[in-house]
């Protein structure tokens, strides 16, 4: 069974957004105390916006007009991206953390959000599921070329034992990053700029994370390993 897992006292406010100039394709994030407030983008200059939050801030955001809600989101954001000009409806979710004691019993299999949630602190959480996608995918038809049954408790245990270390180690530095960039107090704050500055000013290093990041590092399956090499030709 999935534990209740920890909530956190961020919820998140959900919309699709129109902006003046085009986000080509890039993804944005703003740090807050509160929350870290990211834009996704979509096609167009319209971005899926991601505002972690207080509850009251949230509920009070869910309140605005659109005319209101769009000047709050764009005093937030600041001119990045232009003006802000148009939204579609909004919508908010909790946000927990949560991991399954297992991934697997004889026939079923859990994946992505059904094994874990995570804060949507830099997208990490599609990039867990993806990767659970593909090593169950090479898992079975490694048994299936074998003649196994890929519904037999110890075939999908590989898939168990694969991913689960990786997705708690993300799990936790995501959590991490949470707790300190949601941190008021000065010495953490001092200490996490300083680590981000050295990081930035060391390019290896900066290669590292954005790699591990993006989900191009790691115990990959084949099909995450190609990707890798695509992304690098």
């Amino acid at each position: 069974d999935t534990p209740p897992g920890e909530p956190y006292r961020t919820p998140a406010v959900v919309a699709q957004v129109r902006t003046s100039r085009p986000h080509e394709h890039a993804a944005w994030q703003r740090f807050r105390p509160d929350g870290p407030l990211a834009l996704l983008p979509l096609t167009g200059n319209h971005v899926s916006i991601v505002w972690s939050t207080t509850p009251e801030h949230a509920a009070q955001l869910l309140t605005l007009d659109d005319s209101a809600f769009l000047d709050a989101l764009q005093g937030t954001f600041g001119q990045r991206l232009g003006r802000m000009e148009w939204c579609g409806p909004r919508a908010t979710f909790p946000l927990a953390l949560q991991h399954a004691d297992d991934y697997v019993r004889p026939r079923i299999a859990l994946l992505g959000n059904a094994a874990h949630s995570i804060h949507p602190l830099a997208g990490q959480g599609l990039n867990l599921g993806v990767a659970d996608a593909a090593a169950l995918a090479e898992v079975l038809l490694a048994a299936h070329a074998r003649g196994r049954d890929i519904g037999a408790f110890p075939v999908l245990r590989r898939y168990e034992r694969w991913r689960k270390g990786e997705n708690v180690a993300v799990m936790a530095a995501m959590d991490g990053f949470k707790r300190l960039f949601g941190t008021r107090a000065a010495p953490l704050r001092w200490v996490r700029n300083l680590g981000l500055s050295a990081v930035n000013s060391a390019p290896a290093a900066k290669d590292r994370l954005i790699r591990r990041a993006m989900g191009l590092s790691g115990d990959l399956p084949r099909l995450a390993r190609r990707r890798a090499q695509d992304d690098l030709s």
